[in-house]
């Protein structure tokens, strides 16, 4: 038995996927911004034992236990956050605490070990 395929509506894919490039990030695209020296401030939010074992370049951790505390947050740039893979969500649960809270933020997905799978620049 043949089954229909049923074809993705383009206006939403449109919608989807401009929305998906305006708040997630790629590893390799925030290396690329650390180089460049772009302005962005990012953010761990994997317990402090696995950032000190190893972290993004530059990043400030910021634990699920610390995040009624928005100090290492910044107001005038893009807040780029991560966690452990591209299956912990606790990236994105930050990003919808800190965005109700008006900062302006960015998944980088595949977290810390999308990181590590490119081969980028850990900071220990």
């Amino acid at each position: 038995m043949k089954t229909e395929a049923i074809l993705p509506d383009p206006a939403q894919a449109l919608q989807y996927f401009t929305d998906k490039m305006a708040f997630s990030t790629g590893p390799v695209e925030v290396n690329g911004q650390i180089e460049n020296g772009d302005e962005i401030n990012i953010i761990d939010v994997r317990e402090a034992e696995d950032y000190e074992k190893g972290h993004v370049p530059g990043a400030s951790n910021l634990p699920e236990n610390l995040w009624s505390n928005t100090s290492l947050l910044r107001q005038d740039r893009v807040n780029v956050l991560y966690c452990y893979s591209s299956t912990c969500h606790l990236a994105a649960q930050a990003a919808v605490k800190f965005a109700g809270k008006g900062f302006s933020v960015k998944e980088m997905d595949g977290g810390f070990e999308a990181w590590k799978e490119n081969d980028l620049p850990i900071k220990k």
